[in-house]
């Protein structure tokens, strides 16, 4: 294993919650701590990225999304890293199929809102991922009509655990994805960015 990536025990289940973080905020602390409850999580990893692919505007430099990130989540069981960047891939899929070659004993899930998971068909190679890697979405009450009538949602909908089952989620045999549905904390990086608190 390179010394400069997370560490994974043989057999672990990790979530993976990727973003800009731009900026980092409780929301995303909160989603975290409902992923390591509900889908039976030993750690969860913030997936710092270099720049959203969707995004035609650049975040905020990565080195100080991640010592905000850092600070926010000081969790013993959330690791943040800009693994992306160590590893030189650019998309979701692309840097889950290199995650799993470098751990291969280790059960990866996707996390994701489920705002993400209406416009999850937009995603470069979104079929690979839903084939290869468990996908835990969760999202709050108002959000849950979009996502579930969503073509990804749609497209794999024999696949779905229910959220009873969500402790099932990393060990299940792909496709598998779970939708939890969770109280949010009403705040977004953007409404952060658009009040000027983050420049």
């Amino acid at each position: 294993m390179r010394y400069d990536l997370p560490h994974a025990g043989p057999g672990q289940a990790i979530g993976l919650l990727g973003g800009s973080f731009d900026p980092p905020h409780a929301g995303h602390m909160h989603i975290t701590r409902e992923a390591l409850k509900r889908f039976g999580l030993d750690r969860v990893w913030w997936l710092v990225s270099p720049g959203n692919p969707l995004k035609t505007k650049g975040p905020a430099p990565i080195d100080r999304r991640l010592e905000v990130a850092r600070r926010m989540a000081a969790h013993p069981r959330v690791t943040v890293t800009d693994v992306e960047t160590r590893i030189g891939t650019r998309y979701t899929a692309e840097t889950l199929s290199t995650l799993q070659g470098l751990y291969p004993r280790v059960h990866f899930v996707w996390l994701m809102g489920a705002d993400n998971l209406t416009q999850f068909h937009r995603w470069d190679n979104w079929e690979w991922i839903m084939q290869n890697v468990p996908v835990g979405v969760l999202a709050r009450l108002g959000d849950r009509m979009p996502a579930c009538t969503s073509p990804a949602a749609r497209r794999f909908a024999a696949y779905r655990l229910p959220a009873s089952e969500g402790r099932r989620l990393p060990y299940a045999a792909c496709p598998a994805w779970c939708f939890a549905n969770v109280p949010m904390l009403d705040i977004s990086s953007t409404e952060i960015r658009a009040r000027g608190d983050w420049t």
